[in-house]
């Protein structure tokens, strides 16, 4: 299974913080390795089958433990964008005069069982294709938020998580669900039990890379997952991550 996957995941110092997305690694700060001096201006707008081949390279970059079979592919962004092309989001920098795709966010929708919810990440996002995309779910379940190294530090994985609360308003969806990481529970596995550290992080006494900046960005933790994904980081569990849509108006 996939660890990252939860792409949510950000490492850390990304820019923020997906879903129960399960890729997503995240850094952010400032570590800015950008040898221009200007901050380069970033486009968020629905992903376009020719960014696919960037997006599958950047997801080794971003995502460098994981094996092929849980990283999107070209193909499988591809696949992504014909099931629900307003769920592909992108974020693209100029660059002398061609616009790059730097990071994307991949979701579907879903009718979520809040009270038999146990899957599995590959399950859950049908190893990546996706094609468990229900065209009527009031969920949207994000799968991945992947962020090229080089381009951490720009608030991108926040500017994808907005654009992504823009979309569960406009087709007035009950909010967004994802498997959120917490890569900091490595260091805590002699002194407390998984659900303790949510805890702690959930009352802000310890810091995540990944769990606290979905936090700051509105989720809120709805359960555990065990037996998600594979990381050993969090035994290879995630957080089931929530963020409702406060304008949601029952049809």
């Amino acid at each position: 299974m996939v660890t990252n996957i939860i792409r949510e995941h950000h490492d850390q110092h990304m820019d923020h913080p997906p879903g129960v997305g399960h890729h997503h690694h995240h850094h952010g700060h400032a570590q800015t390795h950008h040898h221009q001096h200007h901050i380069p201006h970033v486009t968020i707008t629905h992903t376009r089958r020719e960014h696919a081949e960037a997006l599958a390279a950047a997801q080794r970059l971003a995502f460098p433990t994981l094996v092929d079979d849980e990283l999107l592919s070209a193909e499988k962004y591809r696949k992504h964008i014909e099931l629900f092309p307003e769920g592909q989001i992108v974020a693209l920098v100029r660059e002398n005069g061609r616009e790059i795709p730097v990071g994307s966010t991949s979701t579907f929708r879903t009718s979520f069982d809040f009270i038999a919810h146990k899957h599995t990440f590959m399950e859950a996002i049908a190893d990546g294709w996706l094609t468990k995309h229900d065209p009527h779910g009031e969920w949207l379940y994000g799968a991945d938020i992947s962020i090229h190294p080089k381009y951490r530090g720009l608030k991108i994985a926040r500017k994808l998580y907005d654009a992504r609360k823009e979309l569960v308003r406009r087709l007035n969806l009950r909010g967004e669900i994802a498997g959120g990481l917490f890569p900091g529970y490595e260091q805590y596995k002699q002194e407390m039990t998984i659900a303790q550290y949510i805890l702690q992080v959930h009352q802000g006494k310890l810091f995540d890379p990944t769990l606290t900046v979905q936090m700051r960005n509105g989720f809120r933790v709805r359960g555990i997952l065990y037996d998600h994904i594979s990381d050993s980081r969090s035994n290879n569990a995630a957080a089931l991550i929530v963020r409702e849509n406060g304008s949601y108006h029952p049809r």
